[in-house]
């Protein structure tokens, strides 16, 4: 099982440029849809302390929205938050 974990729902445009960002650098996710479902929902509020999807995270450890982890692939800093 993946330990990078992002939340989605299926008509986010940042949703699918975060994807497209992990699927470039061959990482595999699992990708949690809160479309229509509060509970999982409230569970990413819950770990992320923020509303907005995506949300992405390396096991428990939160790594940020989609621009976040943009700015960390600008950086040279993606690669060591995903290992």
């Amino acid at each position: 099982m993946s330990k990078i974990s992002i939340y989605t729902t299926a008509y986010c445009p940042y949703c699918t440029h975060a994807k497209r960002l992990l699927d470039s650098k061959n990482i595999d996710y699992l990708e949690i849809s809160v479309d229509n479902n509060p509970e999982l929902r409230a569970e990413m509020v819950s770990k992320s302390q923020r509303h907005t999807v995506p949300q992405i995270f390396n096991g428990d450890a939160h790594i940020g929205d989609c621009m976040e982890i943009y700015d960390f692939e600008s950086n040279g800093k993606l690669n060591d938050l995903l290992a």
